[in-house]
């Protein structure tokens, strides 16, 4: 059975690793990079944990018995907290086409709902079809807003929104 935690600081090896796998796993998913993430020392894991689980955001990591098997974030917008956005999405292979991602966007809606947010923005990578698929049918849309990708100019950052309340 897969449960949802939310990090905290007694979770920094927890989360180091899943962050780590993520960024092994499908490195064009995030703006990181694993090299430049395994370097990072535990107090810097630690003050990751309190920037992504303070009162203007959440970390959520997919457990199944005591293995992460994904991981993600949500944060208010500092200058309009209307708006939520969700970060650092991922799903272990083994673990993918079984809910867990949809298990863990909803964690990020119902929390940005509690934090009276109206919309939950994000931002995928032009060549990530399947997650693009993903959002798609989790009703996120394309704003038409893009960036270049951090880590390889033939790609775009796009940004996807999906409204959340009223």
């Amino acid at each position: 059975m897969i449960s949802l935690k939310c990090i905290t600081p007694a979770d920094v090896t927890l989360f180091r690793i899943v962050r780590l796998r993520a960024l092994q796993d499908t490195p064009s998913a995030f703006s990181a990079t694993y090299a430049e993430e395994c370097r990072l020392a535990d107090t810097d894991w630690i003050s990751r944990i309190a920037q992504w689980s303070g009162s203007a955001s959440t970390t959520y990591i997919a457990m199944e018995a005591d293995a992460a098997c994904g991981i993600a974030g949500g944060y208010l917008e500092q200058s309009d907290r209307s708006r939520a956005h969700l970060v650092s999405m991922w799903v272990a292979p083994s673990h993918r086409r079984l809910g867990i991602g949809a298990k863990l966007v909803d964690a990020i809606i119902d929390w940005a709902r509690g934090q009276n947010a109206r919309t939950l923005e994000l931002i995928v990578t032009s060549n990530n079809d399947v997650a693009i698929n993903f959002y798609t049918r989790l009703g996120f849309t394309f704003t038409g807003k893009t960036s270049p990708y951090r880590n390889d100019p033939a790609l775009t950052d796009q940004e996807m929104i999906r409204t959340i309340s009223g």
